[in-house]
């Protein structure tokens, strides 16, 4: 999984609130179990007309914002199902950081899991940011993890709170499998002292 620490970028703004699941990433997509190649059908119900050619009225067919990496999102950011494609597919086209008033619980979980920031501001912050995104790309927002600031354009710093676990798994770009591997020396410390006769696993 990738670092995120400080992250200054394009940002798009999505004014809709309950964005579910299904919305962000369609189920006729969830085939896979990669999570790569999912980002060409985010959103895909809102990006595409039936002919497959760009809705010129979505946000992410417009230039900038093809390039957008944070997405200022409306309240209750995918609700819905549980699938973890969606923010596969929101972190293949880019995306690392979500602003919005509110998430909904499993979503918010899996983009930790996944590498990406949810941050909760309240609407009239969300508000704020989405004016600034809706300038285009001179108007990039930061984003600093560490001091868990969010930057705008003009300079004003907005703080933001992270739980502390989930900040140090970001900072050090730690999924589950790497938080295990922080503990290999421990772990092979550990095998090295099971006595010879302890049962194997046959394989193993």
């Amino acid at each position: 999984m990738d670092k995120f620490t400080t992250l200054t970028a394009i940002a798009a703004p999505l004014n809709i609130d309950n964005i579910d699941t299904d919305k962000i990433i369609p189920a006729r997509f969830l085939k896979t179990i990669k999570r790569t190649g999912l980002g060409k059908s985010v959103f895909a119900d809102m990006r595409y007309n039936a002919d497959g050619s760009d809705k010129a009225d979505f946000v992410l067919n417009q230039e900038p914002y093809r390039k957008a990496q944070i997405l200022v999102a409306g309240d209750n950011f995918g609700c819905g199902s549980s699938r973890e494609h969606a923010p596969w597919a929101l972190l293949d086209f880019g995306i690392r950081c979500i602003i919005a008033p509110s998430f909904a619980d499993i979503f918010f979980n899996n983009s930790f899991k996944n590498g990406i920031l949810p941050i909760a501001l309240p609407e009239d912050i969300c508000a704020k940011l989405r004016e600034d995104a809706a300038m285009g790309g001179n108007a990039r927002l930061t984003v600093d993890l560490e001091r868990q600031m969010v930057v705008r354009p003009n300079g004003e710093e907005i703080p933001f709170q992270v739980d502390p676990f989930r900040k140090h798994c970001l900072l050090g770009g730690l999924d589950d499998i790497g938080l295990t591997l922080e503990h290999a020396a421990a772990i092979d410390s550990y095998e090295s002292k099971i006595p010879a006769w302890t049962p194997k696993i046959q394989g193993a």
